[in-house]
């Protein structure tokens, strides 16, 4: 059995504006910073009338560091202003996983 060690999640659910000039670019933008933090250890993402986007940190230090990163500090007040009708932040220590793949 593989030694295991908990990490956190930051779950961003959002609903958008039907304009949101600009979200992709800054959300690319914010994606290739993400990596560069330090504790990023990954992102999932999906979007169809709801998005979701999930982000693995080592730390809950790690994870305020990152919201309180100048780029990301501007998107989220642009996102508040021109591109979110809602949205919900939620944080989470995993404690367990597991994962299936038939390939």
């Amino acid at each position: 059995m593989e030694d295991f060690k908990p990490y956190y999640v930051v779950i961003f659910t959002s609903i958008q504006k039907d304009h949101i000039k600009g979200y992709n670019e800054m959300a690319e933008k914010l994606e290739t910073l993400a990596k560069l933090q330090p504790g990023f250890l990954g992102m999932d993402s999906a979007r169809n009338q709801i998005g979701i986007t999930v982000s693995y940190w080592e730390s809950l230090e790690d994870i305020k560091n990152w919201k309180q990163q100048n780029d990301h500090l501007q998107a989220q007040s642009k996102g508040i202003k021109d591109w979110y009708k809602w949205y919900s932040v939620k944080i989470c220590k995993v404690e367990r996983e597991y994962h299936f793949n038939s390939d």
